[in-house]
């Protein structure tokens, strides 16, 4: 059986990543990968689903036992992926996907080097800051910060394997799409097809 495929996307605020990895989800086979937060619940949200949610005790534990594939601390809470759930739906042949930032994928690289890293650009840097304030959520200070972050986030995004993109979503979607299905069909995936054929030529007929 084939190994599930680690599917990592990143991409600046505003390049649409979200809404890319949401069409993944259903247009292709991909699980997506529960994180744990150390945050409290926000209405509508499930344990389990939308987060698993963690005392900080809890979430320092796993970070001493080494239990977690990526983790970071944002505005005083926890943030991470459990290692544990991603290496058992790799083994059953799941295909995972993480949406995280460049220094998490990173962080994740180092231990699975042979992931699907896809980072999302947007068309430019004038078309990102339009998307942005076109949210109309974000005061001048925080608008000009988060694109300041963008820059280093857009040079981070050439150790990647692939690049898309979005100028227009479909596209973008149709794009990681086909790298995904080449993904799949890679041999060093897939000895398993040659070994049948190798035991179909030694059975006796």
């Amino acid at each position: 059986m084939r190994k599930g495929l680690l599917v990592v996307v990143s991409g600046p605020s505003g390049a649409g990543k979200g809404t890319i990895c949401q069409a993944l989800l259903e247009k292709t086979p991909l699980a997506y990968s529960v994180s744990a937060t150390t945050r409290k619940p926000r209405a509508g949200e499930v344990d389990g689903e939308s987060y698993y949610f963690l005392s900080v005790e809890a979430f320092e534990k796993m970070i001493e036992k080494d239990e977690l594939l990526e983790w970071a601390k944002v505005y005083d809470n926890y943030y991470g992926t459990p290692l544990k759930k991603v290496e058992e739906k790799l083994a059953a042949g799941e295909d995972i996907l993480l949406e995280i930032d460049t220094q998490g994928a990173m962080k994740v690289r180092e231990k699975f080097p042979e992931g699907v890293y896809v980072f999302i650009l947007p068309p430019s840097l004038a078309e990102l800051e339009r998307r942005i304030r076109g949210r109309d959520t974000e005061t001048e200070d925080v608008l000009q910060k988060r694109l300041a972050a963008a820059i280093d986030e857009i040079e981070a995004g050439k150790c990647y394997k692939y690049v898309v993109t979005n100028d227009e979503v479909d596209g973008a979607v149709d794009s990681v799409c086909a790298i995904l299905a080449a993904e799949r069909r890679l041999v060093a995936r897939n000895g398993e097809l040659f070994d049948e054929i190798e035991k179909g030529r030694e059975d006796p007929i």
